[in-house]
């Protein structure tokens, strides 16, 4: 069954996180993804190891960073500083419905590969840009990364402990979420322009900017500033809205509690025998908990200190209290609803070795999400590509690898 996507073919200039990101949701959406890559070394991510891909002989020279975001591309090494690579660059967005990249703003256009290059050859192409900071503006022509990004929008502003407590200050997310963030705008702002383009026929140019995605990630502390005038915190583990919602010390470690109204807060004082604190009028409403909050989680620490995590989480679970162990990736995997899910994803890799990723979240009932192509080595499709789409013939093609225009497969 073909994918819910697999009527569209996207250019994909981008590399590392963002771009890379966006183009594996429509990959695993079943549309083909064509990966440009640079000849020498191919994207930057490759190349972002320890660990490696391993091959049948050892490692390859594909690090996990890169396999974690590539899968169901087909990969096409061109040098694109050259006018022969420009000139297949063009040829190619002839034949696609979308064509994406995060380079710095401007760069493309000094390639002939700019917007208004491609939509001269492709007036309907969907052109996507992901930048740092949008593609004007005083920053424009700034490079973007996500820790600048975490750090200019706000984010690091409320991530980590207030300031005096043991280990207080901002704090980087692990994750760069910042290209996760702006990699899901694209991909939704992508399929907003093609069915845009199915009413109107029309093409259009889509701005992505990694600083616009973060402070949009934002929202519901920044809107709470906008109402009440007072600049967010951080709140640690803790939440700024609703208390207890943390993670708290058991017997044998530490868990998390989520009581999201008054009904689940009665019930859990209820499992901890403390009955009192849920009619305690410091603590009946969620107004009240978030005013008296250090009194209510010292109350509810000293109960939590005197059985395990599992005890705590089992008997939460009985009555309806959201709460959950924290685990390590490692545990994660081990969870029984992550096996049912079928969260982890195995395909042979051209290495000869197993790339082993994390399976699409998204479920279809009548187009599911295929995994067809493993994580491709550096210009793994070219020749079939440039035959496929170009109609080159294999001595074109062996005399655009003899003059540096394109790659051989690796």
């Amino acid at each position: 069954m073909s994918g819910a996507l697999s009527h569209l073919r996207i250019l994909d200039l981008t590399r590392v996180v963002s771009g890379p990101w966006c183009t594996q949701m429509l990959a695993d959406l079943g549309a083909d993804v064509i990966k440009i890559e640079r000849l020498d070394g191919g994207d930057d991510a490759r190349h972002f190891g320890p660990p490696w891909v391993e091959g049948r002989d050892g490692p390859t020279r594909d690090a996990s960073y890169f396999t974690s975001v590539n899968r169901n591309k087909r990969s096409l090494a061109i040098d694109i500083a050259t006018e022969d690579g420009q000139q297949l660059v063009r040829d190619l967005s002839r034949q696609c419905d979308v064509m994406i990249d995060n380079f710095k703003v401007g760069d493309l256009d000094r390639y002939g590969l700019g917007y208004d290059d491609i939509r001269t050859v492709n007036p309907a192409i969907v052109y996507c840009s992901i930048t740092g900071y949008g593609i004007d503006g005083p920053y424009a022509t700034r490079a973007g990364y996500d820790v600048i990004a975490q750090a200019e929008g706000g984010l690091m502003s409320i991530n980590g402990h207030p300031d005096d407590v043991p280990g207080g200050g901002p704090v980087k997310v692990a994750i760069a979420v910042s290209d996760i963030v702006a990699g899901f705008n694209a991909t939704v702002a992508i399929l907003a322009a093609i069915e845009h383009r199915h009413r109107s026929g029309k093409g259009q140019r889509i701005d992505i900017a990694l600083l616009d995605s973060i402070v949009h990630f934002g929202s519901n502390q920044i809107v709470s500033m906008f109402a009440s005038g007072e600049v967010p915190l951080r709140w640690g583990n803790q939440h700024p809205n609703l208390t207890p919602y943390q993670v708290f010390r058991s017997l044998d470690g530490h868990f998390v509690v989520g009581a999201g109204n008054d009904a689940q807060y009665g019930r859990l004082c209820g499992v901890l025998g403390r009955e009192d604190l849920g009619l305690d009028p410091r603590f009946r409403t969620i107004g009240d908990r978030n005013k008296n909050r250090q009194a209510l989680i010292l109350e509810l620490q000293v109960v939590m200190n005197n059985q395990t995590t599992s005890h705590w989480v089992e008997r939460f679970a009985e009555v309806g209290v959201p709460s959950a162990p924290i685990n390590d990736y490692k545990k994660v995997f081990e969870h029984p609803q992550v096996r049912h899910r079928e969260l982890r994803v195995d395909q042979a890799h051209t290495g000869g070795g197993v790339s082993s990723t994390v399976a699409n979240p998204i479920r279809f009932s009548e187009t599911p999400v295929e995994y067809r192509i493993a994580p491709p080595v550096l210009g793994e499709h070219t020749n079939e590509l440039l035959a496929e789409l170009l109609g080159k013939s294999s001595f074109e093609v062996e005399a655009l690898a003899r003059n540096g225009i394109i790659g051989r497969p690796a």
